[in-house]
């Protein structure tokens, strides 16, 4: 037997599941046999996931990617629709984060296509676009309440991450620092560029400042450039993912809000 969490309140769907399940204040939960759970997903478009084997009541750290996770846009494909050149940047968007293209040169080549634009249409993205996805103030009210550390980590940049992370609260931002000159952006990066291995490696050096463990980390993501930080946490979350994630994340979440995500605590 085995718990799987039906995230949502429909008694209707979890009838027709299982005669064993117990309703809790957000979600249900089934005790069950083997069953396939895509199958159950694309049936009821319900997120349907395995009680996690970790112990969330140990979780000291979420980290979370920014664009398409923790806010509804790619920013990088918004600055380009100020420049008329948003279908150009999107489809390279689209294979990097498919893993498809390689992420450096996908990066470098988009950013190329920025060049002279106004730093000010970074401000308009951020106020005129820019929304925090479903869920998301929920779940970050919820981990300050158990006193859960946050990080935003993104292959996008400092403008909106910083930003975000100041009107979030959250603890910790890292980004890609787009370079500027008169104003203007200049078509480059500066300092470390913050791809798949950097996303890892800034959650080796957040557990070795907080002296925690991996398996003590939650991470959520829904691009290729996700995937190291994803393997080495000891939860991971495919939020509205790509195929190419989701098989290899511990929950997947496809059709509900990142508050979904509290469902996975004790009750």
């Amino acid at each position: 037997m085995q718990i799987i969490i039906q995230h949502s309140l429909d008694e209707n769907i979890a009838r027709q599941i299982s005669s064993n399940f117990q309703v809790f204040s957000t979600h249900i939960r089934h005790q069950i046999a083997l069953i396939n759970l895509d199958d159950l997903r694309q049936q009821y478009q319900t997120d349907f996931n395995h009680l996690p084997k970790v112990d969330t009541s140990n979780i000291k750290l979420f980290v979370c990617d920014m664009d398409s996770t923790l806010i509804n846009i790619e920013c990088i494909d918004e600055i380009a629709d100020f420049a008329n050149i948003k279908p150009q940047v999107t489809a390279i968007t689209k294979l990097a984060m498919q893993g498809k293209l390689d992420f450096d040169d996908s990066l470098i080549k988009r950013v190329a296509l920025l060049k002279g634009l106004s730093v000010d249409v970074l401000d308009k993205v951020y106020t005129q676009r820019l929304s925090v996805n479903p869920g998301g103030r929920a779940l970050i009210l919820f981990f300050k309440t158990k006193s859960i550390q946050m990080a935003v980590v993104s292959g996008g940049f400092t403008y909106f991450a910083n930003r975000l992370a100041q009107d979030l609260a959250l603890d910790y931002a890292r980004a890609n620092v787009l370079a500027v000159e008169n104003n203007q952006l200049t078509g480059v990066t500066e300092g470390l560029m913050i791809n798949a291995e950097a996303k890892a490696d800034f959650i080796k050096e957040l557990c070795d400042k907080q002296g925690l463990s991996y398996s003590q980390v939650i991470v959520a993501g829904d691009g290729a450039n996700d995937l190291n930080m994803m393997r080495i946490a000891g939860l991971s979350v495919a939020y509205h993912a790509k195929p190419s994630v989701t098989k290899h994340a511990n929950i997947v979440i496809n059709f509900g809000g990142l508050n979904k995500i509290i469902d996975l605590f004790n009750p």
